[in-house]
């Protein structure tokens, strides 16, 4: 093979991302990531982690000293939390009432957990007396739940109830925030959970690559107090605790751009105020939700357990998704996904995210999405929804 293969220049097109993410993420983030590179043990580098550290205990509102970011997606950290906290042979409560709580099942077996569930439609929370009941029933080590379910638009409340459940039999409380953290309120220390993560491309704003993780003391001593290795050496939390914690040794190379940038996006929380972030994106998602349900087709989630962030909007009768998909893509530059698991087919995941948690996108969104609808044979009214979205937005 002799020649050099003819690849053009990036030009990537200019989408409006109100999927289950990435999303959209702020100018400054970009030049962020635009910056010099330095070494992964550079002086300069290390500020920045300690910037991140400090950032984040902001946002996963902890004291927590054992938090920092995996360099990975969201998988990424789930794994971490749970092949660091089960041991071979030990039982870990699941949720299967979302593919990301099926997920956390897959990924506590291959740790060597016997994993039992804890059961709830798709589309509802989990109720706490099932909870009770599953951990009277199987003592698990560790009970791992999802705050935010990106699969079904489903956000678990009653948080505190959860942990005090699982505490009083001494289990491990680990909860998946990936849709939420950032979007919606979550507070670590005062609900007591032991391990809590996250993904930096949801409502962080931040390019996929890196995922926040913190660990209460409870958790990292088990951690330290294992009888056998963590499977997995890269995800080793003692380990790479070593390259964040005070010694600073290498453990591997720090991703430094994608560091860059989620250190700025959580800088522009920090400036919006975390409690006004959670309130800009409960204003705008509730635009979204009352423009949508004006609209006609309405979403697939009860007002009691809307997860403002991730909206699962029904598919009309008659409607075909992947059309609409292509169409909002292909006419009008606007990312939004179908349904997956037990509800493909049923809903649109359309996301209101961070910086695509913003008033013209959700207007430009809800006027495209009517439109395509309309042409494709569905029954909507969209001077209705237009007019729901603008006082949704005034609010």
């Amino acid at each position: 093979m002799d020649d050099a293969p003819d690849v053009g220049e990036l030009v990537p097109p200019d989408r409006t991302l109100l999927g289950p993410g990435p999303v959209d993420v702020h100018p400054r983030v970009l030049r962020a990531m635009a910056t010099p590179l330095v070494g992964y043990l550079d002086d300069y580098y290390i500020d920045v982690m300690d910037d991140l550290q400090e950032l984040l205990r902001y946002v996963f509102q902890t004291e927590n000293e054992y938090t920092f970011a995996v360099s990975g997606t969201g998988s990424a950290a789930m794994e971490t939390a749970l092949s660091n906290l089960l041991e071979p042979g030990e039982t870990a409560l699941v949720p299967s009432n979302g593919y990301f709580g099926q997920r956390m099942g897959a990924v506590a077996e291959r740790a060597g957990a016997e994993v039992v569930t804890v059961d709830a439609p798709w589309g509802e929370p989990l109720d706490p007396t099932d909870v009770e009941a599953a951990f009277e029933q199987h003592q698990p080590t560790v009970f791992g739940f999802v705050h935010g379910e990106t699969s079904t638009g489903v956000q678990q409340h009653s948080v505190a109830e959860l942990t005090e459940i699982a505490h009083a039999h001494d289990g491990y409380v680990v909860a998946d925030t990936v849709p939420a953290l950032g979007g919606v309120e979550f507070r670590t220390d005062a609900w007591d959970v032991d391990v809590v993560y996250t993904g930096a491309q949801k409502c962080l704003s931040a390019p996929p690559g890196v995922s926040p993780i913190t660990f209460n003391d409870r958790a990292m001593e088990k951690v330290r107090n294992r009888e056998t290795q963590v499977r997995s050496w890269y995800l080793d939390a003692a380990d790479v605790w070593e390259y964040w914690g005070e010694e600073r040794n290498y453990h591997h190379t720090g991703p430094i751009s994608t560091s860059y940038a989620v250190r700025e996006a959580l800088r522009l929380i920090a400036e919006e105020g975390l409690e006004e972030t959670w309130a800009r994106h409960r204003r705008v998602g509730g635009a979204l939700k009352a423009g949508v349900e004006a609209l006609g087709p309405g979403l697939h989630v009860d007002d009691e357990y809307w997860l403002p962030t991730l909206n699962p909007v029904r598919v009309p009768d008659g409607v075909d998704d992947g059309r609409v998909i292509e169409r909002m893509m292909d006419e009008h530059g606007i990312e939004i996904v179908g349904g997956l698991g037990a509800l493909a087919g049923d809903i649109f995941r359309v996301g209101c995210m961070g910086h695509s948690a913003r008033p013209a996108k959700i207007a430009g969104f809800i006027a495209a999405f009517g439109s395509v609808l309309e042409s494709e044979g569905a029954d909507v009214d969209t001077d209705a929804a237009a007019a729901a979205v603008s006082r949704g937005l005034a609010e």
